[in-house]
């Protein structure tokens, strides 16, 4: 695993963090815990489980919805944060297709944190309207 010295460098380039100073870069890298996934395994099932809060630190991930490859996930994407924020369980199973780093929050913690930080709060919604810009594309 990494040294928190290189974690903070290595989010201080991620769009979700870019409006945090290195001191609250540094607080991230404490809060978070750092776990690796291995090829192939699945990190969220479906409508099954889905416990934290990821940001990729390295690696890719496959968003797979009914079987079927949806999206992609890379370096600085997130994911989880919807099935926390609403209390329900995954819509989409996430798989690493190459191994993989993360930064995860756990579910219970989520809300502290992004009224902690609400830069970070706004960057998220902003991903989350692209999402659905993109979702709403794919079904016309």
């Amino acid at each position: 695993m990494a040294g928190r010295e290189e974690l903070t460098d290595a989010i201080a380039g991620f769009g979700l963090f870019a409006d945090l100073t290195s001191p609250q870069l540094e607080g991230i890298v404490h809060r978070f815990e750092e776990t690796a996934f291995a090829e192939g395994e699945k990190i969220l099932r479906q409508g099954l489980s889905g416990a934290g809060f990821h940001v990729i630190v390295d690696g890719e991930a496959a968003v797979v919805i009914d079987g079927t490859e949806r999206a992609r996930l890379g370096r600085g994407d997130f994911f989880g944060d919807v099935s926390i924020l609403l209390g329900e369980a995954p819509i989409a199973d996430i798989v690493a297709t190459r191994p993989m780093r993360c930064l995860v929050l756990a579910g219970p913690a989520v809300e502290s944190f992004l009224v902690d930080h609400p830069r970070v709060m706004y960057r998220m919604l902003q991903a989350q309207a692209r999402r659905l810009r993109a979702a709403n594309r794919w079904r016309s």
